[in-house]
């Protein structure tokens, strides 16, 4: 496993699959469910809406993120060693 999904998975809510380590985000409305994901090898973070109904997530570009979820991921990245700047790449 990459030193970096290792240790994101020590933060809360991470967990490992792969080559990515992902959490899941709910807000404060069904409309606030997110998961997101960083692919160590790419050094990418992709943020995905998640229906409350259960359909196909769908790729959720950074403008349409909560802020306090950018930081928190951000914030996340730091503890692990990963550049905080990555999240801001485009995929």
């Amino acid at each position: 496993m990459d030193d970096a999904i290792a240790a994101l998975t020590t933060r809360e809510g991470w967990r490992a699959e792969g080559g990515a380590a992902r959490v899941h985000y709910a807000g404060a409305t069904d409309d606030d469910r997110y998961a997101v994901e960083y692919y160590a090898d790419a050094e990418r973070v992709v943020y995905w809406r998640v229906p409350a109904d259960g359909a196909t997530a769908t790729p959720v570009p950074r403008a349409n993120v909560p802020d306090p979820l950018r930081r928190r991921v951000r914030r996340d990245l730091e503890a692990a060693d990963v550049d905080p700047a990555v999240e801001e790449r485009s995929v």
